[in-house]
């Protein structure tokens, strides 16, 4: 009884442990790229050099995410979870110490190479704290397993937007004490504190926690099947069509067009994705998908992919027509978020249906490195097309991404085993 409850105890630790370190780095990892896009834009860089700033994030995070499994299965859940808490705390650093004398080249390089480490940071710690949480569960606690992951990622994106809030605040409030550039340099220097007193907690963790005895072959990352490259290929463009308009061309366009403070657009940004979060946590239960027999289908996320083809082409349309923009972008946002939602939820529940136990771990890395890709795509086109064709041109594009998604929905076919539960893991 005794070592029973000694386990659980462990258990119970390990997993606060874990829990406390995603959460923390994820607050930090929305309040960076609020901190950045609103500093550097109020300094007078143009979209297409906002979009820039975070093109190294992203394209880090799509090498993370492809590798970061493999890396986890050499060297252990929490070198990889803490090493990437130390990378995030360097990348912070670099960016309190930057030098705004330099010319704008310099300092897009330099913040480039910063966020590079910030993307790798996030998807070393987003896959070490969730293929830890299987670890610290016990093996005769299944049901828990599933209340307790369903903890861990739901709250990902309500503590990402509270990021962006957090992010903006910080911002406007150590701005309007020290001026610039101090205050950017002690928002990032306050967070850089925060994570510090966080990786002083990873020794608590067992050292060799997710190492396996027999290796990986590299080779074995490159083999997918035909429904997880096509369900990848979908998720690409569906994130893609997000962030076209979402990461850059939303705020800028909130701050500028809109005359609206730091804090309004850090608060409106953050309300947008803890709602869209708490949707897609809710998602198995709005759409009936957790009563039995009713598990979605291929033909699920065919529908509500090419429902959401049609709201970023109405609110582009309700622009051209003069309607009043705050209400066109929060009506807009709102159902966007809600479709969106959905289509997010059912593809991560594909994913898993899909997949064969012994692959699940380079199944789903996969999977997130075309979501990073998406990303990547998303913001990059986010700038370019905000500065040339305005907020308009950005929604026509997410559009069409979205119907490149709905092309390739249209191939995946039926799951041939459903899983014993549907168990949604938000993505991004």
């Amino acid at each position: 009884m005794t070592a029973v409850s000694s386990a659980q105890a462990a258990a119970v630790r390990n997993y606060a442990l874990v829990t406390a370190a995603y959460w923390g780095f994820t607050i930090t990892d929305g309040a960076i790229r609020m901190l950045v896009l609103l500093h550097f834009h109020k300094l007078g860089f143009t979209p297409i050099q906002i979009a820039m700033l975070f093109l190294f994030y992203e394209i880090f995070g799509v090498i993370t995410n492809f590798l970061g499994g493999w890396i986890g299965s050499l060297f252990g859940l929490r070198l990889t979870l803490y090493g990437g808490i130390a990378i995030q705390i360097f990348g912070l650093v670099m960016l309190g110490v930057i030098n705004l004398q330099w010319p704008v080249w310099g300092q897009v390089a330099y913040v480039m190479t910063a966020q590079a480490l910030a993307g790798i940071a996030k998807d070393l710690t987003k896959m070490s704290s969730k293929s830890a949480v299987r670890l610290v569960v016990p093996k005769e606690a299944e049901s828990r397993l599933f209340r307790w992951v369903a903890m861990l990622t739901g709250s990902k994106n309500a503590l990402k937007g509270a990021g962006f809030f957090v992010g903006a605040a910080l911002l406007q409030i150590f701005t309007e004490i020290y001026g610039d550039p101090m205050g950017f340099r002690m928002a990032n220097f306050v967070q850089a504190g925060a994570l510090a007193l966080i990786f002083c907690s990873g020794a608590l963790l067992p050292a060799d926690m997710g190492k396996v005895k027999a290796k990986i072959p590299f080779k074995r990352l490159f083999s997918k099947s035909r429904e997880i490259n096509l369900l990848s290929a979908a998720r690409f463009f569906l994130f893609g069509s997000r962030d076209v308009w979402f990461v850059v061309a939303l705020p800028v366009f909130l701050y500028d067009e809109l005359g609206w403070s730091f804090m309004q657009v850090g608060s409106y940004m953050a309300i947008w994705v803890i709602g869209y979060g708490i949707i897609q946590f809710l998602a198995p239960q709005l759409l009936g998908g957790g009563r039995p027999g009713r598990a979605p289908k291929a033909r699920t996320v065919q529908v509500w992919t090419f429902t959401l083809t049609a709201v970023p082409a109405l609110i582009a349309t309700a622009f051209m027509a003069g309607l009043p923009p705050e209400w066109v972008v929060t009506g807009g946002l709102i159902l966007f978020g809600i479709v969106f939602a959905f289509n997010s939820a059912v593809h991560s529940y594909l994913v898993l249906a899909y997949t064969e136990d012994d692959d699940v771990a380079l199944n789903v890395g996969f999977y997130y490195m075309a979501n990073s890709g998406g990303r990547l795509l998303g913001t990059v086109t986010s700038g370019i097309l905000f500065q040339l064709y305005g907020l308009e041109g950005c929604l026509w594009f997410s559009t069409l991404l979205i119907l490149m998604a709905g092309l390739f929905s249209l191939k995946l076919p039926d799951p041939s085993k459903t899983p014993v539960e549907w168990v949604v893991k938000p993505g991004d």
